[in-house]
């Protein structure tokens, strides 16, 4: 059975339409799990490490007592690295090293100026104290995610990073407390789905709440994320996972094919588009993919994909290809063009951009060294990729002196009584020299 993917042509009178349908993704909750999860909130708020006992072994089917054993030790995960294989081991070492090395780049530093009559203004800048950091577990176990959340915390001098991760049946991921150990993780408990979100933002006797929640999860994790949101900060609510592919026409279609699959094998949900202003590429590259997803485990996941999501778009030309990357505004976006450093000026909206064709999207998950965090659902118009400072805030720093609080309460006083704010106006007013 092949696979049909949607064919888009920009000279299509209701292209733009179709392209809007296929982008189309709703990610809030329905009214079920929406109920389901304020009870669960509700219940963990009430009941602290009571209701995370009860409701982690009802949902991941445990059988334990108490967050005692819901709790990974410090030596725990000290043998989780040391029994780690080697080539495992290597290879989380050095991804970590390349992405705690991109995020040094990201650092912000407090900085101020002083004016000609005394007046010092500037910015403060400081970490957050604690983050949680989500980690989905079971059949999806992402060490790398571990990696790219807590690295650029602890970059920002985070304190305290709490590590939640639940382990359905009892099964424990190795390279995912490995990856914890690496990273400087404080903490780690495992739980998960609403509750462990839940525990963050409110803290239990055990689970210390947090400022900020990060990290990926299913529909009730995200729901929980975005009810919690105001008593504490969240990254962001993620939507499916994203590849688009611009392409000139000169790469080789099995390597495109492999490109959109390493999107489409993460769920039915997930949306791999193909822009190219070649239609005999086009057509290859469709051949690629059929030829190869017999060979893949999850093939079964790439075919619905690449079926109900996925897309074959030809434009007129390399401006028009860029055009529809900037409406499109991709969580990841591939450039594989002869000349990419040429055209990626033009690209405006892009979780992150991976120029030319050996630079597969796949080195960006794991081990190039941004982070793999990204905008999602075309939020990448107004959002950016988990960075370092998504861990720090910045605090206004303002101190006047004697001449400069009289000028500047002149002006205050003129804008307060323009508002009716006599208190505003009468307060700078005493400041001002007679």
């Amino acid at each position: 059975m092949s696979i049909s993917i949607k064919q888009l042509n920009t000279q299509q009178t209701a292209f733009w339409q179709e392209l809007d349908n296929l982008l189309a993704w709703e990610s809030v909750s329905n009214d079920e799990v929406l109920t389901a999860v304020k009870d669960i909130i509700k219940d963990v708020r009430q009941r602290g490490d009571v209701a995370l006992v009860e409701l982690s072994n009802k949902f991941d089917r445990l059988s334990v007592s108490s967050m005692d054993e819901l709790t990974v030790s410090a030596e725990r995960l000290q043998l989780a690295l040391k029994n780690l294989d080697v080539a495992q081991r290597k290879a989380l070492e050095l991804a970590a090293d390349r992405v705690r090395m991109y995020h040094e780049k990201q650092l912000m530093t407090s900085w101020q100026y002083t004016e000609e009559d005394g007046t010092m203004l500037g910015q403060q800048i400081t970490a957050l104290e604690s983050v949680g950091l989500y980690v989905p577990g079971g059949k999806a176990t992402y060490p790398s995610s571990v990696l790219m959340n807590a690295i650029p915390a602890k970059v920002a001098g985070v304190e305290e990073i709490i590590m939640v991760v639940p382990t359905p049946d009892g099964e424990v991921n190795e390279m995912v407390l490995a990856a914890a150990q690496i990273a400087g993780v404080t903490k780690v408990f495992t739980i998960g789905g609403a509750q462990a979100v839940a525990a963050l933002a409110y803290g239990t006797d055990t689970v210390p709440g947090v400022d900020k929640i990060v990290g990926p999860g299913n529909i009730f994790v995200a729901t929980a994320k975005s009810l919690v949101f105001g008593k504490v900060g969240i990254d962001m609510i993620a939507g499916p996972s994203e590849i688009l592919v611009v392409c000139d026409g000169k790469s080789n279609p099995d390597w495109i094919a492999m490109d959109l699959f390493s999107q489409a094998e993460h769920d039915e949900d997930a949306q791999s588009i193909l822009v190219s202003p070649d239609k005999a590429f086009l057509t290859a590259v469709e051949a690629s993919i059929n030829k190869l997803v017999g060979e893949m485990e999850r093939k079964d996941i790439i075919t619905k994909s690449l079926t109900d999501r996925g897309a074959m778009v030809h434009v007129n030309d390399m401006d028009e290809a860029i055009k529809v990357a900037n409406y499109i505004a991709p969580e990841h976006l591939e450039l594989a063009v002869e000349d990419p450093t040429a055209i990626v000026g033009q690209i405006r909206h892009a979780g992150a951009i991976f120029m030319g064709r050996y630079t597969a999207e796949a080195l960006g998950d794991y081990c190039a060294g941004p982070n793999h965090v990204l905008p999602t659902s075309r939020t990448a118009r107004f959002s950016s990729p988990l960075g370092v400072y998504d861990f720090q805030k910045r605090s206004s720093l303002i101190m006047c002196s004697e001449d400069g609080a009289s000028e500047l309460g002149k002006v205050a006083s003129v804008l307060a009584r323009g508002e009716s704010l006599t208190a505003h106006a009468r307060s700078a007013e005493y400041r001002i020299k007679k």
